[in-house]
């Protein structure tokens, strides 16, 4: 149910991104959510009632874990989640605050017709500020997952000497291939996350400075079209008024000839 709500709101959030970030959104419940809830789950399970040391000291075991695994890898890949997943929630929450009044909320509105581009530039600056936080999390869970478990690689063999131990134990992880792959190809998603929104940072930054450019084109097109039809208004009554002055002149010869 939890996942269902989370990708209801961010579904909400997906018609103000652009095709890149509805690429990140799918990436992120094809590859994260479905992977989390229907193969990690069932890799990691119960991993400390599998977790075996070769000692019969009450407490050992126990020590010997938390010293290893200080915090679950499924947990922290849900923390992950949730920290990328809200500064998309913000844009949504920018936009609710902005729709009073307002039907359609864009980036870029464009009218060729009447040469008119329009930015919303408090909407894109949240945008990109979103973007840049979504990658600061995704970098730094991927350091965290290094320094937590001193690598990224899961050991078949760890050695403890944690107190209540007696002395050097040897205590052995279950699965440790299978848990290696899980946690390399999460770091893989991770990086490809971070592709996409370095990707989309760059194209709307790209389409900024070109619909700016393009906006500046069209004002000069406009005011070059205005500045043509107030000569042409010019040279119309200058014509009119040249007219009127010859039509006098004729008016007065023919008085003074009579």
């Amino acid at each position: 149910m939890g996942w269902y709500i989370l990708h209801s709101l961010l579904n909400g959030v997906n018609k103000y991104s652009t095709s890149l970030g509805k690429v990140w959104l799918s990436v992120i419940f094809v590859f994260r959510v479905l992977v989390l809830v229907v193969a990690a789950e069932t890799v990691w399970g119960d991993e400390q009632s599998d977790f075996v040391c070769n000692t019969q000291q009450p407490g050992c075991r126990n020590v010997c874990y938390d010293r290893f695994f200080p915090i679950s890898h499924i947990r922290l890949w849900v923390f992950q989640l949730l920290f990328v997943s809200i500064p998309s929630l913000l844009i949504g929450m920018h936009v609710s605050q902005r729709k009073k009044g307002k039907k359609n909320i864009k980036i870029f509105h464009q009218n060729a017709a009447k040469l008119k581009i329009k930015i919303d530039a408090p909407l894109l600056r949240t945008y990109l500020v979103s973007l840049v936080f979504k990658m600061l999390f995704e970098a730094s869970f991927m350091f965290l997952f290094y320094w937590i478990y001193e690598g990224y690689q899961m050991l078949r063999l760890v050695k403890c000497s944690e107190y209540p131990c007696p002395n050097t134990v040897d205590c052995f992880i279950s699965r440790p291939t299978e848990k290696t792959i899980f946690t390399i190809f999460m770091l893989v998603i991770s990086a490809l996350c971070i592709a996409l929104n370095v990707a989309e940072l760059c194209f709307l930054i790209i389409r900024y400075c070109f619909m700016h450019w393009k906006q500046s084109m069209f004002s000069a097109a406009k005011k070059n079209e205005t500045d043509r039809r107030l000569t042409a208004a010019i040279t119309s009554a200058d014509k009119t008024t040249a007219d009127m002055d010859n039509e006098q002149d004729s008016h007065s010869e023919h008085s003074s000839v009579c």
